[in-house]
């Protein structure tokens, strides 16, 4: 997976020290920590909280106080169970990267990480020198060398660490929500077939090609706040009202049905647009041999009821929500309530993390 190892802080820890995941989502975030018991990932504490979104502005964290009193406030009152360490696996947001699949000629390393940066500076709007950029190898042949990279402004990586270390903790590494999304997949499915990953935010969507790596990746604008403004517009009633006729009801048969549909249709059709492009993308980069073969939805927004299967009938794979709770043991701790339990993804996956990965 892509990460950034303990970026600007200038220390590298013992690699066989527990960490816990921290996501800093648009106006919450979450913790959770793990621990192996005969190679099965257990929790031992997790918990989420709020913060006014105005503390984050396009990505940057503006108002690091805000977000470390609302951790605070959460460590204090709403975890449940315990963390146990201050070392941190860190998620940014992945709507704020810039990623690209390439294939270069035969390199050694300096000659690699030299025409990443030149390929960077093609396809980024933005000057490198502003940017924190990594990569993963995904292939090597005898000719070429195909590799996935992610960079990310600088300010944003930044941000965060300013706030991890206002927190009292230390960061040991940073790396996209799809990426963190990815790594839950690939330890708790149990399966290498080619799955497009869909990653439900509050206002964005992210969507990648998993592969036993990550081969390309995309966002599109609006997640489940956005559903629930629509349907609120659309049925005349309050946002609040909206969210529970959308995790009640949903796109599934009901007298409001239609209107739901009609409501969320805009929003659903810029998704199959995106996700249809990607799949076209997969199949003629690697040839008639490699198919997508189902569709995995994660995140908040996607335990609305009927998505699924209208995804089924749209795009004629199956489709199916990864559910981190029926994977990971919660051992004698209350589990999250059915709304929040698909909150918890990215951290999750950062939870999941071995730190022996990050540096080896």
């Amino acid at each position: 997976m892509l990460r950034w190892a303990s970026m600007n802080t200038g220390t590298y820890f013992y690699q066989d020290k527990q960490l816990f995941g921290l996501d800093i989502g648009f106006s919450s975030l979450k913790v959770m920590q793990v621990e192996w018991v005969n190679k099965q990932p257990t929790v031992i504490g997790y918990g989420i909280g709020a913060f006014d979104d105005k503390a984050i502005k396009d990505g940057v964290i503006i108002d690091p106080e805000l977000v470390a009193r609302a951790a605070q406030e959460l460590f204090k009152q709403h975890l449940v169970g315990e963390i146990t360490t201050r070392r941190v696996a860190v998620a940014v947001p992945a709507s704020r990267t810039f990623s690209r699949g390439i294939k270069l000629p035969k390199l050694n390393n300096k000659e690699l990480a030299e025409a990443v940066l030149t390929e960077a500076e093609q396809y980024i709007p933005m000057p490198v020198g502003e940017l924190y950029l990594d990569y993963d190898v995904i292939s090597r042949s005898e000719q070429e060398i195909e590799l996935f990279a992610v960079a990310i402004p600088k300010k944003i990586i930044d941000s965060y660490v300013t706030l991890v270390r206002l927190m009292g903790l230390e960061v040991v590494t940073m790396e996209t929500s799809i990426g963190a999304a990815a790594r839950l997949f690939l330890k708790t499915e149990l399966t290498d077939v080619p799955t497009l990953l869909i990653d439900f935010g509050s206002i964005s969507t992210d969507i990648t090609i998993f592969d036993k790596n990550l081969i390309v990746t995309g966002t599109v604008a609006g997640g489940g706040d956005d559903f629930t403004a629509r349907i609120a517009e659309k049925l005349g009633v309050t946002k609040a009202e909206a969210h529970i006729i959308k995790t009640k009801y949903g796109l599934d048969f009901s007298k409001k049905q239609k209107d739901i549909k009609e409501a969320l249709s805009p929003m659903l059709e810029l998704l199959l647009k995106e996700i249809r492009r990607m799949i076209r993308y997969y199949e003629e980069r690697y040839g008639s041999t490699k198919k997508i073969s189902q569709v995995v939805t994660m995140g908040g927004g996607a335990n609305m009821p009927g998505l699924n299967a209208l995804m089924t009938d749209l795009l004629r794979l199956p489709v199916h929500t990864s559910d981190p709770w029926q994977h990971i043991k919660v051992s004698k701790l209350q589990p999250p309530s059915n709304l929040e339990r698909s909150m918890y993804v990215t951290v999750s996956g950062l939870s999941l993390m071995n730190p022996k990965e990050i540096f080896k």
